[in-house]
């Protein structure tokens, strides 16, 4: 049996067409569903319990964050495998029945990814690298983004590659994702001080370093949206992609590198996003233009939050109150 997380934040529509394709294209494989709703406001539990009565629903009373979200649906489930799924990603056919067999001929493999497709049919990036300081500045650069099928300049999400056979990665996305149980009983499930953002890329890390393999699976898809459940937090400023919550992002990422790198690598790696900002800054100071402005205030905003970023996890050694 395999047990299909979900968790939502006032997605209730979209939701629903998660649960409707799910169990629409499960089809033999045999599952317990459970939805983790952190505190929605539009009548998502409602909607779960009424239409989706086979679902095993657990409603927060405040926004817990993706990790322990998670965590806690995992703590209940019974599967061999727990296979994540987001609100805003809808099966395909077969997906879920050939992300179990790959796993069960697989055996070393303790973790694997399927095919991320937008909604207008383009495939997204579903297998990287771990996070460098290199990569990080191929894309906060936008060289990624400006030669995405280049093996070198977006060699983070494998650039080139096709997405038509299975491949060993270092992360994928928690998008649609399948995790063997025996592993996560040795290793653990997410560390909680990720909110959100980074607590895949941890977990995958942990995985690598306890000797599972880690892998991108082509015949799994799923049509993702993006950033639903983020985008519903109107108050924040979002990344250049729009998807992302900025001080989200900043504050996971400073967690991530002094946990897994060091003091060092963090400081790199905030200072890389600083300079860079401020080069942007200063060349919109010389250079005039119709969007200078906008972007003069955007990077100084970029550099602020990095450092109130910094301040707020203690140099990446402390996970701020919940929710954040």
């Amino acid at each position: 049996m395999v047990s299909v997380i979900i968790v939502s934040f006032n997605t209730r529509e979209i939701l629903a067409e998660c649960l409707m394709s799910l169990f629409r294209h499960a089809g033999e494989v045999p599952m317990e569903v459970f939805v983790v709703d952190n505190a929605s406001k539009d009548g998502s539990p409602s909607m779960v319990r009424e239409r989706f009565p086979a679902v095993r629903l657990i409603e927060n009373s405040d926004n817990r964050g993706f990790a322990a979200a998670n965590n806690q649906a995992y703590t209940l489930s019974q599967g061999d495998y727990v296979v994540l799924l987001n609100p805003d990603a809808y099966l395909q056919p077969e997906s879920l029945a050939n992300a179990v067999a790959f796993m069960d001929r697989t055996t070393g493999c303790g973790l694997s990814g399927g095919k991320i497709i937008s909604p207008k049919g383009t495939l997204e990036p579903s297998a990287r690298r771990f996070p460098s300081i290199r990569s990080k500045l191929l894309t906060i650069s936008g060289i990624s983004g400006r030669y995405p099928r280049s093996p070198i300049l977006n060699r983070h999400e494998f650039g080139g590659f096709n997405h038509d056979s299975p491949m060993e990665v270092d992360w994928v996305p928690g998008t649609f994702t399948i995790i063997r149980r025996s592993m996560l009983e040795s290793i653990g499930f997410f560390d909680e001080r990720f909110y959100l953002y980074y607590e895949e890329t941890d977990l995958c890390r942990r995985a690598k370093n306890a000797g599972w393999s880690v892998y991108f699976i082509p015949d799994a898809a799923v049509i993702h949206i993006g950033g639903a459940c983020s985008k519903t937090r109107k108050e924040k400023t979002f990344d250049d992609s729009g998807s992302q919550v900025l001080s989200f992002r900043l504050r996971s990422e400073c967690l991530y590198y002094r946990k897994n790198h060091g003091a060092a690598m963090l400081i790199a790696s905030t200072g890389l996003e600083i300079f860079w900002n401020l080069l942007i800054f200063t060349k919109n100071m010389v250079i005039p233009s119709e969007e200078a402005q906008r972007k003069r205030t955007a990077s100084i905003g970029i550099g602020k939050q990095t450092l109130r970023a910094l301040k707020d996890t203690r140099f990446g050694t402390i996970s701020p109150p919940t929710p954040w």
